[in-house]
């Protein structure tokens, strides 16, 4: 089976003025349908271009970039968004829910922008929020739901595109332990349903939920590896973040 993601001595440079940034240093890896794969490093490491790269948000100065066998490196900005609403979701640390706006109906968004019809849009962005157990909470608003549900609502509107493909971005930054173990039991959970996941981490305990852990160093891959994955909470709790 080919990979799913493949990143062919990917260079990504950014100039600042007189100066050169390599934020990517001829970097090359593969993804295998249905991996989950933990990204870490320090900060200025490289891991946020990475996913960067490969959420199709950024373009590679060098190399290659192939998503389910096509070339997507040169692609246009249409095409690109094209792609993403096709086969990526994204989850943020952050969440990014429109405050004014309901569980159902931020789960919707990524249906409207591929112009689904509003029925279809209610009842696919219900079953995603099934999916992630919050069927009850259809109606409710961000402020009316724990920081949890709030990342649940988030995993479910990266879902109701049917992805190929899961990218989390610190998706426990802002959650305290308890609730971090449920959002990384949820995100086994669809790995183990066949979605690829791919995971910005800073966090030990996070990267072991992982099968594969790819550590990155001064824009290069300092090391990969494949190990079995620990159980969700299996690691020492952390501290409740406010």
């Amino acid at each position: 089976m080919e990979p799913l993601i493949v990143l062919d001595r990917v260079t990504r440079i950014y100039r600042m003025g007189d100066v050169e940034v390599r934020a990517l240093d001829d970097v090359s890896l593969s993804v295998e349908v249905g991996g989950f794969v933990a990204i870490m490093g320090a900060s200025g490491s490289g891991k946020s271009t990475l996913m960067n790269l490969i959420g199709c948000l950024d373009r590679p100065t060098s190399g290659r970039y192939l998503l389910e066998g096509q070339e997507v490196s040169r692609l246009g900005r249409d095409a690109l968004a094209e792609i993403r609403n096709r086969m990526l979701g994204f989850v943020f640390q952050s969440f990014n829910l429109l405050t004014r706006t309901s569980a159902v109906e931020n789960v919707e968004l990524p249906l409207i922008y591929a112009g689904v019809p509003a029925a279809e849009r209610r009842r696919r962005a219900a079953e995603a929020l099934r999916r992630v157990g919050l069927d009850g909470r259809l109606d409710h608003h961000p402020s009316q739901l724990s920081g949890g549900q709030q990342q649940r609502v988030a995993i479910a509107r990266a879902l109701v595109t049917q992805p190929r493909v899961i990218l989390a971005d610190e998706p426990t930054g802002n959650l305290d332990s308890r609730t971090s173990v449920e959002v990384m039991a949820l995100l086994t959970d669809l790995n183990a349903a066949g979605l690829t996941v791919v995971l910005v981490t800073h966090e030990p305990d996070i990267a072991a939920c992982a099968g594969r852990v790819v550590r990155m160093q001064d824009g290069r891959i300092h090391s990969d590896e494949r190990r079995a994955a620990a159980a969700v909470g299996a690691a020492a709790p952390r501290e409740a973040r406010p």
